[in-house]
């Protein structure tokens, strides 16, 4: 654990109420803009959306995604 979680007696806290800091501290930063993307993440985003774009019907929800994904986890 941390230094700093104990010093300010964080690491007592319940897991509920770590969490409840947690998403009050996220909410407290400024708004920024995101990264630029390297010139290899915008063609990898590129050709991603341009498969999207020739075949919507190969989309798929998350949900189903994930269901499928754990699916198989569990053998």
């Amino acid at each position: 654990m941390s230094s700093l979680l104990a010093s300010l007696g964080i690491d007592r806290l319940s897991p509920a109420v770590r969490l409840r800091l947690i998403s009050e501290i996220w909410d407290s930063l400024p708004e920024q803009p995101p990264p630029d993307l390297t010139d290899e993440q915008a063609r990898e985003l590129d050709r991603r959306l341009a498969l999207m774009d020739a075949d919507p019907t190969a989309l798929r929800p998350w949900a189903e995604v994930e269901a499928r994904i754990l699916g198989s986890l569990r053998g």
